[in-house]
């Protein structure tokens, strides 16, 4: 796993509540029995040096079965403040044995916790992935929208770019996923887009701002071209910003 240097991306909202609030963002990370433990203990380190308020990975974990990289995903629990949920591999390898492993982190598939950020507490939300119903699994997302609903402040986390519908419909002033690996290889780009709304970056629609992050790990062939894999942290900023009308 080559890490990439950290990238800062000013996010703009509408709502004071969020004013200079810092979010770590990581997804894909797709650990798998080449990945060892000193690129998970590289990439800690690295999120140790950021200063940030809380950190989120948005999906895709693991990319095998948790028995062959245990030692590897406790590394992880070593990040600070750290929220996750689960992506479409994360089911297909083991989503119970995961949840295990990662006893530190913040499991928030089909839930919400609350933060406290310039006097006002903001609900974070987390929804499982769309491949959950494949694997027997409920999907909340009715009650997931029901919650966004009943609060003034919110953020949704989701794996795939597809669930930004419920953020916009909810007000909630970020919606944060992954899944498309910004395309991977180029010319796949094209491929995702018939399946996605978004390839990766960030958007607008109505009060909604939305950040689709191109992931740390691959899937498939073991490379990049034209897609960067990225650690982005998010700051938000409170000021008037022109809203997208539709989807880019």
């Amino acid at each position: 796993m080559k890490l990439p240097t950290p990238q800062t991306i000013d996010v703009s909202t509408s709502y004071k509540a969020f004013d200079g609030l810092r979010i770590l963002h990581l997804s894909d990370l797709h650990i798998n029995k080449k990945t060892t433990q000193s690129d998970i203990e590289a990439l800690v380190k690295l999120c140790h040096t950021l200063e940030y308020d809380f950190a989120v990975i948005t999906g895709d974990i693991i990319d095998c079965s948790v028995k062959h990289i245990l030692p590897q995903l406790k590394l992880l629990n070593q990040i600070k403040k750290c929220y996750y949920i689960s992506g479409n591999h994360d089911l297909v390898y083991g989503l119970n044995d995961l949840k295990k492993a990662l006893h530190e982190l913040i499991y928030l598939d089909n839930t919400t916790a609350l933060i406290s950020h310039n006097n006002e507490l903001i609900l974070l939300a987390g929804l499982s992935d769309r491949f959950s119903k494949f694997f027997k699994l409920q999907r909340q997302e009715d009650a997931i929208k029901k919650e966004l609903s009943s609060h003034a402040h919110t953020i949704l986390l989701a794996h795939q770019p597809k669930d930004y519908k419920l953020a916009v419909e909810t007000n909630s002033a970020l919606f944060l996923c992954g899944h498309t690996h910004g395309g991977q290889i180029y010319p796949f780009h094209y491929v995702v887009k018939l399946f996605q709304p978004f390839l990766n970056g960030l958007f607008y629609k109505n009060r909604t701002a939305i950040y689709v992050n191109s992931g740390l790990g691959t899937w498939g062939i073991d490379m990049r071209f034209k897609s960067h894999s990225e650690i982005t942290l998010l700051k938000l900023t409170s000021k008037s910003v022109q809203y997208s009308k539709g989807m880019v």
